[in-house]
């Protein structure tokens, strides 16, 4: 992996963590995912109008990645529910490189070396020390089955996006269908199960919620091109530093604790980055 893909999704993993530190904040968890991927979908519209429309070979990987995306929102609102940033997102983003590892390396016959195999390891170890916390401090189990459909989910479009965009040739053009697919998808899922309570009136809401699409698109953008540089599991590994930034946010901003147990934690997940780097 080049430095320049290294540094990229290291900032696509700091708009993650941003992304859903907005979605934590005021109104209802799917209200405010519902104005994200309302924006989602509107960014990839405007690409895709100006961009020739996919070979037929494509839309299968195009359709596949935007009801998984649709899954993978639905069970992040829903958990974010239930429990906080600092717990829901670990077990959400957390064992979803192990899960992309295990598939890639059986299925895909994706290529990384034993040093990067063994950062993304001491990368999940950090994780799931980070997430474990939920079993000691008396919070809410109901997030539990949400948190793991959703890193069941984040592991399914990783992979499904990757080879998708790899595909057809043009990562920009690919996350713009996928986008406006998984836009219309989710809001239809949303209106079938809240009805008008998944569409929020608050003003600040639509802003914050626009702002995390943005967040979120320009992320996920620079992770789909990313896999058409470097393996697919190297980068998804990388990518879940954000759990670092994301426990940070939820320190400084959220006043959450900062546990032994989450110092540590915190240097793995940070000698996870540097061996996926040797």
């Amino acid at each position: 992996m080049s430095l320049i893909v290294f540094l990229s999704v290291l900032a696509a993993a700091l708009l993650h963590a941003g992304w859903n530190a907005l979605l934590r904040v005021g109104t209802s968890r799917v209200a405010a995912m519902m104005v994200l991927s309302a924006g989602q979908g509107a960014i990839g519209l405007v690409i895709v109008l100006f961009r020739d429309l996919p070979a037929p070979a494509v839309w299968p990987w195009i359709l596949v990645s935007g009801l998984i995306h649709t899954g993978y929102q639905t069970f992040l609102a829903f958990a974010y529910e239930h429990g906080d940033l600092g717990r829901v997102y670990p077990l959400a983003r957390g064992t979803a490189p192990m899960i992309t590892l295990l598939v890639s390396a059986l299925w895909l016959a994706e290529t990384v070396s034993p040093v990067e195999t063994a950062g993304i390891l001491v990368l999940g170890s950090g994780i799931a020390l980070l997430a474990g916390g939920v079993w000691k401090s008396g919070e809410s189990r109901r997030m539990l089955p949400y948190a793991f459909g959703s890193a069941l989910a984040t592991a399914g479009y990783t992979m499904v996006d990757g080879l998708g965009a790899r595909a057809l040739g043009d990562p920009v053009t690919y996350l713009g269908w996928v986008m406006l697919v998984a836009g219309i998808v989710f809001a239809a899922v949303m209106l079938a199960l809240r009805g008008r309570r998944s569409i929020p009136a608050a003003p600040r809401v639509w802003v914050l919620g626009t702002l995390g699409a943005a967040f979120s698109y320009g992320g996920y953008a620079v992770v789909v091109w990313a896999m058409t540089q470097a393996p697919i599991p190297l980068v998804a590994g990388l990518r879940e530093t954000s759990i670092l930034f994301a426990v940070l946010i939820g320190w400084l901003v959220f006043r959450e604790r900062m546990t032994p147990a989450k110092a540590l934690s915190v240097g793995l997940i940070a000698t996870g980055v540097v061996l996926t780097r040797l």
